[in-house]
């Protein structure tokens, strides 16, 4: 086999071989993602919530791969979210005082904030806030990719 060949070869298996990993990384969180809470759900929670704001694509850090869109009802007991995330690993869900849209205030002010509880969901979710967090001491909800650090989406909600 000629050497043009076999570099060839080697360069087209390893092409494939990282686009079927980086696929992968994709497609992992969908595929073990649990049932999501139905409208109902959310509905009968929410209705307890003493705030309520909208995650929108149009944020300043938000892209194709990390976005949110929909309603989020914010509660003593609950945080829920009625809408869509884009998929990926290890979703926090943060409350902020001070409202954030990039990856870059984010890290700045995540001294301050407070971790609400992991989002294991894409399409609806419900969040179970810690009895020792008030939310009327914070103004926004943040969903934070911890493992690879970006920015997927916030909202302002007092």
């Amino acid at each position: 086999m000629k050497i043009k060949s076999l570099l060839t070869l080697t360069i087209s298996h390893l092409s494939v071989g990282a686009a079927g990993f980086a696929l992968g990384i994709y497609m992992l969180p969908i595929l073990i993602a649990p049932t999501p809470p139905t409208e109902v759900e959310i509905t009968e929670m929410s209705s307890q919530a003493q705030y309520a704001a909208e995650f929108k694509k149009e944020l300043k850090d938000s892209d194709a791969f990390h976005w949110g869109e929909g309603q989020v009802s914010i509660g003593t007991d609950f945080i829920t979210f009625k809408g869509e995330l884009a998929p990926g690993p290890d979703y926090k869900l943060y409350l902020s005082t001070e409202y954030v849209e990039t990856e870059l205030d984010f890290n700045r002010l995540k001294p301050n904030m407070v971790l609400v509880g992991d989002v294991d969901t894409f399409e609806n979710f419900v969040v179970s806030v810690p009895s020792d967090v008030d939310p009327s001491n914070y103004n926004s909800v943040i969903v934070w990719c911890e493992t690879f650090g970006e920015f997927i989406t916030s909202a302002m909600y007092r």
